[in-house]
């Protein structure tokens, strides 16, 4: 399915199709924006005047003046010189994602780029032809300048991109396949592809998209862990929540009450029941996944607003002017990020409160560490402790990356954002993240099997179902981590997450 995107008004929805391979067009009269911004550029260069990164050096050197002459070798330069990334390279996902928000900012006329330079960004993205981009080297200031060189490197036939199917080809040959030939970059054109916040605000996008579907899925195995705890649904209650008035913590509620609704085991001990309080890892979920909510859609303005902006420099205005400005300075990305690292590491913990319960006879009245013949068999006992490995390291990825500033470029970037680097450790902590619920996900469905022949909630059932359709029942002690495996599998598809009704 083709996007068409008006340059400056995508939704968040429309980038998450795009990231996972749909088709980008630019809504048509962007031509005319970017043609008026090309022509404000040549009358501002015909004055003589200095204009930074056009006629100028970058940066420290800003205030050398560039001949004539040299200003598409000053271009040409600016992307060899800036390519100096090193690590592994960027998931797809975030260099198509990158590549959009490059086009689209470019679209909006304010940059002095010509249409060539945005059409042959999106023919890579069309042809899925992407370039390689070696993951660090940007610290979010200046935009970020070391991934976007090696992402603009192909437009002019250097560097190398990789498609579909995983062929590299050199720039050259990359833009041969995408039906394009390498640009010659005009005045400024170099500055614009390389100044942005386009690779951050992917990261921290490519990010919000996984945990808005880990967040879901976690409400799904703290529902099943609760049926296996015999919890109580009262928790969820509406009129506690009202009371109280955080919307996140209302939706959560509403969730877990769809998710429970019709359970036979919960009406099983309905009346009767010793307990009076479940522990907070079961009881809590509205309350801490709720705040984890509203910390995630905060993100997403802030990242859907940014994934509009026009964040290059110098700007052209209306009035005709070429302003110097910071517009790639990326600290609201890297709050953004920072902030879904939060979110990420708790729904994390309390997931692993969970699962640390289930294995715990005193608190869950399930057999320990949830297999008979315990001593014989160590059941979930390891599979606990992997689990709190991961939620551990999350503690320690969770650490603030935006208040980490060290200055560059002789102390003209004096301060920075540390975007990109925020960005970047939101991966590994959505892969802790899915294996901890791979575990709370094997550990609830075993706990269900002590009370058959009662059953859960449909939404519950359907879960525990599809995870049989992958893992047996644990009777006896066998490999665990081909079962974690399974369970992530599943997880990063989008059937179970399709049964949680979160409004």
């Amino acid at each position: 399915m083709k996007h068409i995107l008006q340059a400056g008004q995508a939704r968040l929805a429309d980038l998450r199709a795009v990231r996972d391979g749909a088709a980008l067009e630019l809504a048509e009269g962007w031509g005319i924006d970017v043609a008026a911004g090309l022509e404000t550029l040549r009358h501002a260069l015909a004055s003589g005047e200095p204009l930074y990164g056009v006629n100028t050096g970058f940066g420290k050197l800003a205030s050398t003046r560039i001949h004539e002459g040299e200003l598409a070798k000053l271009q040409l330069n600016l992307l060899r010189s800036h390519a100096a990334g090193t690590g592994e390279n960027l998931p797809r996902p975030v260099v198509r994602l990158a590549l959009a928000l490059k086009a689209m900012s470019l679209a909006r006329g304010a940059s002095g780029v010509r249409p060539e330079i945005i059409e042959t960004l999106l023919a890579l993205l069309a042809h899925d032809m992407l370039p390689d981009v070696p993951a660090q080297g940007s610290v979010g200031a200046s935009g970020d300048l070391a991934p976007l060189a090696h992402l603009s490197l192909v437009l002019i036939g250097e560097g190398s991109a990789t498609d579909a199917s995983g062929v590299r080809r050199d720039g050259a040959a990359a833009l041969l396949a995408s039906d394009r030939l390498p640009v010659v970059l005009g005045p400024k054109e170099g500055l614009a592809l390389l100044n942005g916040t386009q690779v951050s605000t992917a990261l921290a996008l490519d990010a919000l998209f996984r945990a808005e579907d880990l967040l879901r899925a976690s409400l799904l195995t703290g529902a099943m862990s609760v049926d296996a705890a015999r919890g109580s649904d009262t928790p969820f209650d509406p009129r506690i929540h009202a009371l109280r008035g955080q919307p996140g913590q209302i939706r959560i509620a509403a969730a877990l009450r769809g998710l429970l609704a019709g359970s036979a085991i919960r009406e099983s001990h309905r009346h009767g029941d010793v307990r009076v309080q479940d522990p907070y890892c079961l009881r809590c979920q509205p309350q801490v996944a709720g705040a984890c909510l509203d910390l995630m859609e905060q993100a997403a303005l802030t990242l859907e607003r940014e994934a509009n902006a026009v964040t290059d420099n110098p700007l052209l205005v209306e009035g005709g002017e070429l302003l110097s400005g910071g517009n790639f300075h990326a600290e609201p990305v890297a709050f953004a990020a920072d902030t879904l690292a939060l979110a990420i590491a708790e729904i994390g913990a309390i997931a692993e409160r969970r699962i640390a319960l289930l294995t715990d006879p005193a608190l869950s009245g399930l057999p320990a560490f949830l297999v008979q013949a315990g001593g014989l068999n160590s059941g979930f006992m390891i599979a606990q402790v992997t689990a709190a490995a991961l939620a551990s390291e999350n503690k320690s990825l969770a650490h603030p990356r935006s208040v980490d500033s060290l200055p560059t470029s002789a102390n003209q970037e004096d301060h920075v954002s540390m975007a990109t680097g925020a960005g970047l450790r939101l991966r590994p902590m959505l892969d802790n993240l899915q294996g901890i619920l791979a575990i709370e996900l094997l550990a609830a469905a075993q706990g269900l099997e002590f009370h058959r022949p009662l059953t859960s909630s449909a939404p519950v059932e359907t879960a525990h179902a599809a995870l049989r359709e992958h893992v047996a029942p644990w009777d006896e002690d066998r490999l665990m981590a081909p079962d974690i495996a399974a369970a992530r599998k599943l997880l990063a598809g989008q059937r179970l997450g399709a049964l949680v009704p979160l409004a």
